[in-house]
């Protein structure tokens, strides 16, 4: 059955769609539970501490293992490029072993070559660090998870990301980064889940962040500005953040044959001008499409009635 609210007057409030899917608009979340090393990736935990940074790990890991003295130096030079520890999370990350370090995460290797324990997530997510990222955390080869929600990071984010061929999961939401479209990001090899909003990331957002094998796209709340790439239909993604930013031009054509891979997705709160495309009506396993706040026109097309699965449908506050 058909399940659509309009909401003419006021904007909804679909944080709630969004959590039943797994994917706030607040920061964090995650997809660990289905792609990361702690859930169905097969990854087995061995030390580190808990996802708010807390707790403690085992002792025990090999110090001699060449992908832990990889994983030493990265995360030293890290601490020293971190400015400020309200609370004192780092104070555990001291001598060798760094499966007993807070917020660092051990697993096998995938790699059968590879001998020992390696560091296969780092998740300080709350810890209100305040710092910068720094290029040897690219020795985390076997990182598959990186999140850093809720913190004080400043700057860029390092090219030497590109060598983090194993990352899977990587949340930078709600910290201070800036500059432009962080385009680095997109040549990580693996990478699925990525989310970057609420910062004050600014310009345009390049063709190839529509072009990369990527489950979930979170790039609201920032300052990004000119036209969505034409390709914006190229995504597999299922869940797309767009909200709370500058963007200018016509909603891409092509948004309408992304097909029943598109469960979510958010425009609200740009500039975007025109008329919604026909083609939307072809996104027959969409649950949540939201375009209010903005500056659209023309007609509602006919083909919106198709969205059968749909839950939430704003349409709201077009000036």
């Amino acid at each position: 059955m058909m399940r659509v609210w309009f909401f003419l007057a006021f904007s909804i409030c679909h944080q709630s769609a969004l959590a039943q899917s797994g994917f706030g608009v607040g920061g964090g979340g995650g997809i660990g539970a289905n792609v990361g090393v702690g859930g169905g990736g097969g990854g087995v935990w061995i030390g580190g501490g808990g996802g708010d940074a807390g707790g403690g790990g085992v002792s025990g890991a090999p110090a001699g293992s060449s992908n832990l003295k990889s994983a030493y130096t990265a995360l030293q030079a890290w601490k020293a490029a971190i400015t400020d520890d309200p609370y004192a999370i780092l104070k555990t990350w001291v001598g060798t072993n760094v499966c007993a370090y807070k917020g660092v995460y051990c697993a096998d290797p995938q790699d059968e070559m590879s001998q020992g324990p390696v560091v296969a997530g780092v998740d300080l997510n709350k810890a209100n660090l305040q710092g910068v990222l720094v290029k040897e955390l690219s020795l985390l080869t076997d990182l598959s998870l990186l999140h850093l929600n809720t913190n004080r990071f400043t700057g860029s984010v390092p090219y030497s990301f590109r060598d983090m061929y194993s990352l899977q999961e990587l949340d930078f939401s709600n910290n201070r980064f800036s500059g432009s479209f962080p385009s680095v990001i997109l040549l990580i090899p693996n990478l699925i889940y990525l989310d970057i909003r609420h910062n004050n990331f600014s310009g345009p957002v390049p063709e190839d962040l529509f072009n990369k094998r990527l489950d979930a796209i979170f790039i609201n709340n920032n300052q990004f500005d000119g036209e969505i790439p034409s390709n914006l239909g190229n995504s597999p993604a299922s869940v797309i953040n767009l909200a709370n930013n500058k963007f200018t031009g016509n909603i891409p054509t092509s948004f309408g044959f992304m097909g029943s891979r598109l469960k979510e997705i958010l425009f609200l709160n740009n500039h975007l001008t025109g008329c919604i495309p026909e083609g939307v009506g072809l996104l027959s396993d969409m649950e949540v499409l939201d375009v209010s706040s903005n500056s659209l026109t023309g007609h509602l097309p006919d083909t919106i009635s198709c969205l059968e699965e749909i839950e939430v449908l704003n349409l709201a506050q077009q000036s």
